[in-house]
């Protein structure tokens, strides 16, 4: 499997993420950037989730059918010709998570490379979503933010 380098100009991996991006902020989808896409994928798939939350837990972001020639996304902007899911506040897109006054939250990023489009309901949980994508990746990558 090849491992794809995801990164964001806003947040350093296992660093916190900007209050414009939270939910209780400006709720702004964060930037995002890659490389090392395999030349075999045919699409990427992107889906941020919170690794403290209980299992089964709605994803903050899943998004589908991402042309894999694209090196990434700019904050806040659509995702042309691809298909975002229901996030877990019940909305399409982005969902940022709610900065928290205690310890912070881990949530993480991860894009997986895909040899042929993914089929995943548009109402998924977390935990469903990863188990598809993962056996169906050739290739993916991990981002940490902390909130």
């Amino acid at each position: 499997m090849t491992g794809i380098d995801l990164r964001s100009p806003a947040f350093a991996d296992h660093g916190r993420l900007p209050r414009r991006h939270a939910g209780n902020g400006d709720n702004v989808s964060p930037p995002l950037s890659w490389s090392g896409i395999p030349r075999e994928a045919s699409e990427l798939a992107l889906l941020c989730e919170s690794v403290d939350a209980p299992p089964g837990g709605r994803p903050l972001w899943l998004v589908t059918g991402i042309d894999p020639r694209r090196t990434g996304l700019e904050a806040g902007t659509g995702h042309p010709g691809s298909h975002v899911h229901r996030n877990g506040y019940g909305d399409n897109g982005w969902g940022g998570p709610i900065a928290s006054p205690g310890e912070p939250r881990r949530y993480v990023f991860r894009l997986y490379a895909l040899p042929a489009p993914v089929s995943i309901p548009h109402d998924v949980t977390a935990d469903a979503a990863r188990e598809v994508l993962d056996d169906q990746s050739v290739g993916h990558g991990i981002l940490v933010s902390l909130c």
